[in-house]
């Protein structure tokens, strides 16, 4: 058996046991110690926490263990995104070569810095309407080409790639990698939506990551990688982390997306589900038709029915016979109408010569009248020397007054009325 004081060689190495034996009694000799830092990621499991913890300067991060008994005495509201003080104490697993830090009390500080700036900047930027709804453009009902931003190698392109073709196996994807996370993620993402972006085939760009803890996924929530998506013209569509996730491109992007498995769904429309609208509205069509051309059909069975088609004659006869009636009454009204005229003729032609002065004339009376036409009323009218003009019955005279006899009026004739003349 190797001595644990005797120091490793060549030909007396340790056993791994002791090795391991020896690392857990040098952590443990560190004891628990408080640390400030950051909640970067928080699960719950079976009621233990297992989560990291970040650095709020450097770089650094550690993972952490809280039992549930632990967790039953700590604030209830923790949760990722939170600055905390923690006493942490190190375990060493011997048997598995594993080190895990214990948690035994966490407490509050105040909101995380990370947390607090990506506020502000959401702020910011909603303030300049780059998340505003009117921005949003509508995605290609059916995309020829997609274009794919995503990690080399990574499950989120197989998932979006397995998921799209088993929905419409005939899509393409134009794929640009580029890093996740890390310095190098920003402007390599950027970089490749600008690309893709350029590319006159693609139609819809999804930019794509299976999930990771709160600060992995903070380069989704870079400015210049936000300015960058917004400021590109094709449809863009953010499937990062899971739906618990929210960096600042899925507010700037056209639609978000829970997951890659998500975005392929959305983007690209189940060929099965198109075939069965295709059909559906078929039936639709022809249902319709049938029925239109069976009222239609319908239409012209009352029409053809009406008597005027069966019997196309006997409307000319209705109306034959309602000219001749027309033109029998006609001809009544007319030679009514002729008639009363006639009647109306003769009374004026009666009273006409009633009232005319030749009736008189024809009785033997004579009308005197003076040169200029007058007519002698008064023997004083017409003194001696005066020309008369007289009219009988049948011509006139030429005469001259050559006496004048006073005390002689006019008379009247009682067998007709009319007035008597002097003779």
């Amino acid at each position: 058996m190797t001595d644990a004081s005797a120091p490793s060689t060549v030909d007396a190495p340790w056993s791994v046991a002791m090795l391991s034996t020896k690392l857990g009694a040098w952590i443990e000799r560190l004891g628990s110690v408080w640390v400030e830092g950051e909640i970067t990621q928080w699960s719950v499991s079976g009621g233990n926490v297992y989560g990291k913890l970040k650095d709020l300067n450097a770089d650094a991060t550690v993972s952490f263990t809280m039992w549930s008994t632990v967790r039953a005495r700590v604030p209830a509201d923790l949760k990722q995104g939170d600055r905390v003080v923690a006493s942490l104490r190190p375990n060493w697993w011997v048997k598995g070569g594993s080190l895990t830090m214990q948690v035994f009390d966490m407490r509050h500080v105040g909101l995380g810095d990370l947390l607090e700036k990506l506020e502000r900047l959401r702020q910011a930027l909603a303030r300049e309407g780059l998340f505003d709804a009117d921005r949003k453009r509508a995605l290609p009902f059916l995309p020829t080409c997609i274009g794919l931003v995503t990690a080399k190698d990574s499950d989120a392109e197989k998932d979006v790639r397995r998921n799209a073709q088993l929905r419409w196996p005939a899509v393409n994807f134009r794929v640009a990698y580029a890093a996740v996370q890390g310095e190098r993620a920003p402007s390599e993402l950027m970089g490749a939506i600008r690309r893709l972006d350029a590319d006159p085939e693609v139609e819809v760009i999804i930019v794509a990551r299976g999930g990771g803890d709160f600060q992995n996924l903070l380069v989704f929530s870079d400015e210049r990688l936000v300015r960058a998506a917004a400021a590109i013209t094709t449809p863009l569509v953010s499937a990062i982390g899971h739906e618990a996730d929210r960096p600042l491109l899925d507010d700037v992007a056209d639609l978000r997306a829970s997951t890659p498995t998500d975005a392929a769904k959305r983007v690209v429309p189940d060929v099965a589900d198109e075939l069965n609208r295709v059909r559906q509205a078929r039936a639709r069509i022809a249902n319709r038709l049938h029925t239109r051309v069976s009222h239609e059909i319908d239409r012209l069975e009352h029409i053809r029915s009406r008597p005027v088609l069966a019997d196309p004659s006997s409307l000319i006869d209705r109306r034959a016979e309602e000219l001749t009636r027309y033109v029998g009454r006609g001809s009544e009204l007319v030679s009514l109408a002729l008639e009363r005229a006639e009647r109306n003729v003769v009374e004026l032609r009666s009273q006409l010569r009633a009232l005319s002065p030749q009736r008189t004339l024809d009785r033997g009376y004579a009308i005197a009248q003076l040169p200029d036409g007058r007519a002698v009323r008064d023997a004083v009218d017409a003194p001696v020397g005066t020309a008369l003009r007289i009219t009988v019955a049948r011509g006139r005279l030429a005469a001259d007054v050559t006496r004048v006899e006073e005390g002689v009026t006019g008379a009247v004739d009682s067998a007709d009325g009319t007035p008597t003349a002097a003779r």
